[in-house]
C-alpha cells in the first residue's frame, strides 16, 4: 500500500476535525468529483447533539463590508445538508478507500460524510478586488461547514465549527477543437476593389503562461493604406445572476507600425502571452478560485456542456483574440478568433511506498498549524510540484498515513 496525503482542518475549540482527500473537485462535464471526507467529534463535547455538514456553492457580487449595513451581496446558488451523525439509514452511501482509512485510524468517533456537485453549478471563479476593497473577494465559491447542534436551524458560533473552502474546477479536454480561423472582405466606398484579411491562431487550446501565435495575413487591393495592426487578447465574463451581463477587459495586447500600402500583400505572426502578472490592478478581472496563502492566474475557460440550459448561474469565462487594422480614412477591419485557456490534467503521481511512523497523535489533530502543511501550485502552467510550508489555522493541514 502506498502513503496517502489528506488535509484537515479543526475548528478553534479543537472539538470537531473535518478530512478530505483533495480541495479541487473536477468537473468532467458527464460528472463531478463527489465530495467525501470524514469528520471527528470529541463524544464529551458532542453529547445528545447531532453531528451535520453542509456544502454551500455562494455568488458574492458585492463588498462583504457593507453586509454590516443590512444588505446582503451574497446569493447562494446551492445548499445541501448531510447528517453525519446519527446515520440517516436513506443517505448511507458505500464508503471510498480515503474514508475507509480515515474511519479505521480515527475510531469510532469518526462519521464519513457525502455530497455529490450538481453538474449545473459554476466553477470556482474570483473577481479580482480593487486596491480599497476590503474582505472576502467577489466572485463564486464553494465552501464546507461541520458542526454539532440539536437541529440545522440552531445558531453556529465560529468557535465551534469548521469551515473551508473547496474548488470545482475543469481542465483541458484532452482532444483539443480544429484550429481557429476567421477572415473578412471589407469594400470601401466610391471603389469596387476590397481590402482581405485573414488571421488564423496555430492551435484552439492554450495553458496558462503559454504564448499564443497570431498569423495575420492581409491582402490589399483597394485605394486605402493600413497604417497599423493592432492585436489584443480579450477576457469575458458572461454575469449570470438576476439578468445575464458581459463584462470585457483586454488582458494582453499588442500595437505595431505595420503597414499595408495599396494593392499589396503583407504576413506576419504576432505572439501574445497573457498572464495575471501583467494585469494585477485590473479591478473586476476574473480569476481562477484561490485558497488561502495560494496565488492564482487569470481564470480558466468554461466549458459548458449544454449551452442552452438557461439554469446556469455564477459566471462563465470565454476568452478572444482581436485582430484590428486601422485603415487611413477608411476605418477599421476587425475580426475575433476564440480560443480556450485552461490548465493541463494534472498528472497522477505514482504511489510511494509507505513511510515508517503513523498517524495517532491528537496533539496533531488539535494544533493544525503545527503540523506541516502542503500545497500545489502551478509552475508556469504546466506541471506540479509540491511546496512545504506553515499556514495558519484558518487552512487546510497536510497529513499523511499509512
Amino acid at each position: 500500500q502506498g502513503e496517502k496525503k489528506f488535509f484537515k482542518k479543526s475548528s478553534p475549540n479543537c472539538k470537531v476535525t473535518v478530512y478530505l482527500g483533495k480541495r479541487d473537485f473536477v468537473d468532467h462535464l458527464d460528472h463531478v468529483d463527489p465530495v467525501d471526507g470524514v469528520i471527528l467529534v470529541d463524544p464529551e463535547y458532542l453529547k445528545d447533539r447531532k453531528v451535520f455538514v453542509t456544502l454551500t456553492c455562494a455568488f458574492r457580487y458585492g463588498r462583504e463590508d457593507l453586509d454590516v449595513l443590512g444588505l446582503s451581496f451574497r446569493k447562494d446558488l446551492y445548499i445541501s445538508t448531510f447528517q453525519a451523525f446519527p446515520p440517516v439509514p436513506e443517505e448511507r452511501k458505500p464508503n471510498s478507500r480515503l474514508q475507509e482509512r480515515l474511519l479505521k485510524k480515527l475510531g469510532q468517533h469518526a462519521h464519513p460524510f457525502y455530497f455529490t456537485i450538481p453538474q449545473n453549478l459554476p466553477c470556482s471563479v474570483t473577481l479580482q478586488p480593487g486596491p480599497e476593497d476590503t474582505g472576502k473577494a467577489c466572485g463564486v465559491d464553494f465552501e464546507i461547514r461541520a458542526f454539532c447542534a440539536k437541529s440545522i436551524e440552531e445558531k453556529i458560533h465560529k468557535r465551534n465549527s469548521v469551515r473551508l473552502v473547496i474548488r470545482k474546477v475543469q481542465y483541458a479536454p484532452e482532444k483539443p477543437g480544429p484550429q481557429p480561423m476567421v477572415e473578412t472582405t471589407r469594400s470601401f466606398l466610391m471603389s469596387d476593389r476590397s481590402l482581405h484579411l485573414e488571421a488564423s491562431l496555430d492551435k484552439e487550446l492554450y495553458y496558462h503562461g503559454e504564448p499564443i501565435s497570431v498569423n495575420v495575413h492581409v491582402t490589399n487591393n483597394s485605394t486605402k493604406t493600413v497604417k497599423r495592426v493592432k492585436i489584443s487578447v480579450r477576457q469575458y465574463a458572461d454575469i449570470c445572476l438576476f439578468s445575464t451581463a458581459q463584462y470585457k477587459c483586454p488582458v494582453a495586447q499588442l500595437e505595431a507600425d505595420d503597414q499595408v500600402s495599396s494593392s499589396s500583400t503583407f504576413c506576419k505572426v504576432y505572439t501574445l502571452t497573457p498572464t495575471l502578472d501583467k494585469n494585477r490592478e485590473k479591478r473586476g478581472l476574473a480569476l481562477d478560485g484561490k485558497l488561502k496563502h495560494e496565488d492564482t492566474n487569470l481564470a480558466s475557460s468554461t466549458i459548458v456542456k449544454d449551452v442552452t440550459n438557461k439554469e446556469v448561474l455564477g459566471i462563465l469565462v470565454s476568452y478572444r483574440v482581436k485582430v484590428k487594422l486601422v485603415v487611413s480614412r477608411g476605418g477599421d477591419v476587425s475580426v475575433e478568433l476564440p480560443f480556450i485557456l485552461m490548465h493541463p490534467k494534472p498528472v497522477e503521481p505514482p504511489v510511494s511506498r509507505p513511510q515508517s511512523g503513523e498517524f495517532t497523535s491528537d496533539q496533531n489533530i488539535c494544533h493544525p498549524h503545527s503540523s506541516t502543511q502542503t500545497k500545489t501550485l502551478w509552475e508556469n502552467g504546466f506541471t506540479h510540484r509540491r511546496v512545504w510550508m506553515n499556514l495558519d489555522l484558518t487552512d487546510f493541514t497536510s497529513m499523511s498515513f499509512l
